[in-house]
This record gives C-alpha cells, sequence and structure tokens, in this order.
C-alpha cells in the first residue's frame, strides 16, 4: 500500500535482498495520477478500496504499508480494511525512525499499537537545528532513560562535536552506548555516571566536558509515587534542576532544555508541581544568563518505561487483567521519537523566559487502548477499572488555563510565557518537613505570582516545618538570586 518512495525502496529490498521472504506482487495507492505506475514490474491494481479484489486475485498473503509518512489515523483505517482478509499487515519503519537512510526488508514488521496511536510525520528544519548542534558539545542528563536515550540517538545525527551521556543508572549509560556503537564497550570519558542531586560533581563533569548544549531529561516520573514520597520530587525533580541550571550559567552554556510534562499544566500532583517548579525556575535562569535557557512540555511517551501500552503489556502477559483507573480517563500520546523530534526542533527555536508545548494530536480514552490490547490478545483479558489515584486527572491538559496557545514559529510547538521563580525561596523547602506541609508548599510555589514584594508561605498544620526559615518571610520573585 503506497506508491511513492517508501515503496520503491521496499520492492528494491524485496527484489535484492537473497534472504527477503518476501515477494511484491502488486501496487494500491489513492493517487489517481499513478494509475498507470510500474515499480521495477510490479503493477499498480487500483487504490484502498479494491484491496479485496487486489488480495485475491493475486492471492496475498501481506499487506505492506510502505508508507514511512503514515499517520495513525492513516495506519487504522488500512488495518481495518485488511482485518477481514486473512493477511498479514505490516509497515515501514517512520521517517524519523530511518534517519535517512534507506529502508530494509529487516525493517519491515508488523503493525504495533504505538502505530495506532501516536504515529505523526514531524517536519524538522534540519539547517536551524544542526546549526546549533553540529559541531557543539552537548551533554545529556537522564541519558539512560528513555527520553534521553532518544536524544543522544537523534543528537549523534547532527554530528557534534563530543555527545556527554549522564545518568546515575550505568545500565542505561550501557544500553545507550550499545544502540549507538554496536559495542558498549563503556570505555568513553563521555560516558558521565553522576547524579544531578551532587553540585561537586556536577561542576566536576562541566568543568572537564565544558558543554554548549544540555538537555536536562534526569527526573523523577511516577505520579502515584510522588504522591507518596515528595521528598524525592523535591531532591530530583527540583534541587536537582536548580543544580544543572545553576551550573549550566556558572560554566557559560549557550543553550539548554529542560525537560517538562503536561502535568505541569494547571497542577495537581506533587510531580505537575515540582515540574511547574522547574519550569519557572528555568525562566529566571534564562533572564539572569546571556544563553537561552528553556523549558519543553509534553505529554506521554509511547513505549517508554512504565508508559501505559508496557504496563497493558505485562498485565496481558501474566494473564490479565488489564488495570484502568476510570472509563472516561483519556491521554495525550506521542511516540518516543516524535517527542524527541520536536523537543530538538524546540531547542533551536528562540524562546526567552516561555515553555514550548508540543501538539500531541488528539487524546485518546485509555479504554479504549485497553479494549484494543485485550482483544489482540488471542484469549479472553479482563478488564477492571480501579478508580483515579491521588494527584490523577480525568482528562490531561497541555495548556494551563492562562496560557496562550501561540504558535509564532512552528506549528506544533506552542509558546507560552512563564512566570520566573527567584531560587532563594527554594530555602523554604526542607526535605524532612511532615508530607502534608511539604505538599502544600510545592503547591504555593508552583502557582504564586511572579510579582515582587510580601509573599506568604502556607502556615504549616500541626506546628510542623515547612523550611529552615520562618513560614513568614519577605523574598523577591521574578529575578534570579
Amino acid at each position: 500500500m503506497g506508491a511513492g518512495e517508501g515503496a520503491t525502496q521496499v520492492i528494491r529490498a524485496m527484489l535484492r535482498s537473497p534472504s527477503s521472504p518476501y515477494v511484491p506482487v502488486a501496487l494500491l495507492d489513492d493517487d489517481p495520477a499513478k494509475r498507470a505506475l510500474q515499480i521495477m514490474g510490479v503493477p499498480m491494481a487500483g487504490n484502498r478500496r479494491a484491496m479485496a479484489e487486489v488480495v485475491r486475485r493475486f492471492r496475498a498473503d501481506t499487506v505492506v504499508i510502505a508508507i514511512p509518512s503514515a499517520d495513525a489515523r492513516l495506519i487504522q483505517a488500512l488495518t481495518d480494511l485488511a482485518e477481514p482478509l486473512n493477511v498479514d499487515v505490516k509497515v515501514v519503519p517512520r521517517v524519523v525512525e530511518l534517519f535517512g537512510r534507506t529502508v530494509r526488508v529487516e525493517d519491515i514488521r508488523p503493525v504495533s499499537h504505538a502505530d495506532l496511536l501516536g504515529r505523526r510525520e514531524i517536519a524538522i528544519d534540519l539547517a536551524a537545528v544542526a546549526g546549533y548542534l553540529e559541531g557543539r558539545r552537548v551533554l545529556v542528563t537522564g541519558a539512560g532513560g528513555s527520553i534521553g536515550s532518544e536524544l543522544c540517538r537523534q543528537v549523534a545525527q547532527f554530528n557534534p562535536a563530543h555527545l556527554i551521556m549522564l545518568d546515575r543508572d550505568e545500565s542505561g549509560l550501557h544500553a545507550v552506548q550499545l544502540s549507538l556503537d554496536g559495542r558498549g564497550m563503556l570505555d568513553d570519558r563521555n560516558l558521565v555516571v553522576a547524579d544531578i542531586r551532587d553540585q561537586q560533581r556536577l561542576d566536576e563533569v562541566f568543568a572537564e566536558h565544558k558543554p554548549q548544549v544540555v538537555f536536562h531529561a534526569a527526573a523523577l516520573k511516577h505520579l502515584p509515587l510522588l504522591e507518596m514520597h515528595p521528598s524525592e520530587a523535591l531532591k530530583t525533580n527540583i534541587l536537582g534542576t536548580y543544580q544543572i541550571l545553576q551550573t549550566a550559567i556558572r560554566h557559560n552554556v549557550d543553550r539548554l532544555v529542560n525537560i517538562s510534562t503536561d502535568k505541569a499544566a494547571d497542577p495537581c500532583s506533587v510531580l505537575g508541581y515540582s515540574k511547574r517548579i522547574t519550569e519557572r525556575l528555568t525562566a529566571a535562569a534564562d533572564a539572569a544568563a546571556p544563553g537561552t535557557y528553556t523549558s519543553v512540555r509534553f505529554g506521554n511517551v509511547l513505549g517508554s518505561r512504565g508508559s501505559v501500552l508496557t504496563a497493558f503489556a505485562a498485565q496481558v502477559e501474566a494473564g490479565g487483567p488489564i488495570t484502568v483507573t476510570d472509563p472516561e480517563v483519556n491521554r495525550y500520546f506521542m511516540t518516543v521519537q516524535e517527542a524527541v523530534r520536536l523537543v530538538v526542533q524546540a531547542g533551536a527555536l528562540d524562546s526567552h523566559g516561555e515553555v514550548l508545548v508540543l501538539d500531541m494530536g488528539e487524546p485518546v480514552r485509555i479504554a479504549d487502548v485497553a479494549k484494543r490490547i485485550a482483544e489482540s490478545a488471542g484469549r479472553h483479558i479482563q478488564i477492571v477499572y480501579t478508580g483515579l489515584r491521588p494527584g490523577e486527572k480525568l482528562a490531561e491538559v497541555l495548556l494551563g488555563p492562562d496560557e496562550p496557545d501561540h504558535r509564532p514559529n512552528h506549528p506544533l510547538i506552542s509558546q507560552a510565557p512563564v512566570p520566573p521563580l527567584d531560587g532563594a525561596v527554594l530555602s523554604l523547602l526542607d526535605p524532612s518537613s511532615p508530607r502534608s506541609d511539604l505538599i502544600a508548599v510545592l503547591r504555593w510555589l508552583a502557582e504564586s505570582p511572579a510579582l515582587p514584594g510580601r509573599v506568604s508561605a502556607p502556615q504549616p498544620r500541626s506546628g510542623g516545618r515547612v523550611g529552615k526559615r520562618q513560614a513568614e518571610f519577605t523574598m523577591r520573585l521574578g529575578r534570579h538570586p
């Protein structure tokens, strides 16, 4: 299905690879201008509406969707057409996965749930991206994670002078190096084992490698766990990010991209509060630094560690049930390659004191995803509804109530202003505070206005502490110390 450049590459690979299990017999394409087309002797046989007749006439076993730019809607429509025909349906990788190379027979694979949920063609300004990455020293924190490792793979395509990969998870670093060079020997100084909570170690790393561009992807991300353990969100997401920002300023980093989340839009959870605070700290750092410091916000990433697809697959493997919090809960989804492609593009934009919000398409009902996965399991899998957990929303939003959907530079990237937060206020936060008091202060810092003057912190309950200073204090907001 498809008679463009992708199909040409697929047919060439099928015919020229001695080990190919495929014999191409017919083409389908909806473009009337291609009715008389042949590709290497393979004839055009009609459009998608002719699929059933063409499968019967040519006794086809497989339908290959040979359209690297196909989005989720097109793949779903073609899969639905093929479903009653007793054929396998396969796809070629997206353009973003190919990184400019041609399609190989080995690339042809079954349609995945990610293909049906979050697959979109993402246009990218290659010249602008290459301009800030090529020949530069680029540091990625959280390089062993799902977002960080994909950032490393995509940044590597733009020929940086050095790609410094930092993580406290040595196994994660081994995996990302293996994906990049096929060896994974752990013999490169650009692999850095470090914790963003350790200021002295960060100064050592920045002094040695002198990064010019930083992608800050290191974070704790599981909402229910951070609701139970808010002090860890404080120590990693907030204080760790603040230390990264301060270290970057001291070491003259030209450009820093802080990876945020849709949970920071109109936040109501510890994860959301912590990431909104980091957006505000990043805006303050941008005002204080000669370089460009910005945050990028997006929703759920398909296929990342702990994502809903991964969890559902594990539940099916265990025999079920699949657990869904609420029948009406919906979420935004994007594949990791597409999310990172837009993050890399966003890093090239001229943005100051803003959060860049990625267009995630339309939200998807989680119950529909669970039903689709259960039906494809080949056996009965029960779906159980467990109720929303503390801090969870029925529907996520990408922009807060006071954030306009303004897209001056890229059709898929909104730019919303962020009120900066003076880092001096972090001295209020004490990880040993009672849980409820700490959450109250996080909420207040996430929502407080960025105006100079006298601001009162929330009073602790039952005589507890909210920090090392008194609850009533005077501070300046809107200016970095």
